[in-house]
């Protein structure tokens, strides 16, 4: 009789136990490789041209992000834009996105060259908004860690001028 019940009672908890390894698995989600650190929870568009159909489709701007993995400007842009709750929830919520580790044959994306990082808006209507720009001269898309909050503007901007638009 002992034995029969503690074979009862391993066999209850080896079914428990599988149980929650299956909720477990359910429960984490596939890690998201487009994102590549820009924030996880973020749906991320493979290519350019997904990104301009969804943003017509969607009616929301697409942001494109253009970085290279071995650029240390890049990479410090990354690091503070992946943990900025203000701009991942923008960014989860109000925008198409795309970032790129390679050109677009799309020139109007590279206005005033082809350098990294540069973030650029393009509205549903698939205009690019060369009107909305950072703060240097030289680099007119680029964003360094400190100019967040201008980043944080602009996507506000970008969001404003559709709205006052369509």
């Amino acid at each position: 009789m002992m034995l029969h019940s503690a074979l009862g009672l391993c066999l209850l908890l080896i079914t428990v136990s599988s149980n929650l390894a299956i909720a477990i698995k359910k429960e984490k989600r596939p890690p998201q490789t487009l994102s590549r650190g820009w924030g996880d929870d973020i749906t991320w568009v493979q290519t350019y041209e997904e990104g301009l159909f969804y943003a017509q489709k969607s009616k929301k701007p697409l942001m494109v992000i253009h970085h290279l993995e071995d650029c240390q400007y890049s990479q410090a842009l990354k690091k503070v834009f992946a943990q900025n709750e203000e701009i991942q929830e923008m960014a989860q919520n109000k925008f198409i996105m795309l970032n790129l580790m390679h050109e677009t044959t799309d020139k109007n994306l590279s206005p005033d060259g082809q350098y990294v990082p540069r973030i650029m808006f393009v509205d549903p209507s698939l205009t690019v908004r060369a009107d909305i720009a950072g703060r240097y001269s030289n680099r007119l898309y680029t964003y360094e860690p400190r100019d967040l909050p201008l980043l944080i503007e602009n996507m506000k901007k970008a969001l404003r001028l559709i709205q006052s638009e369509l």
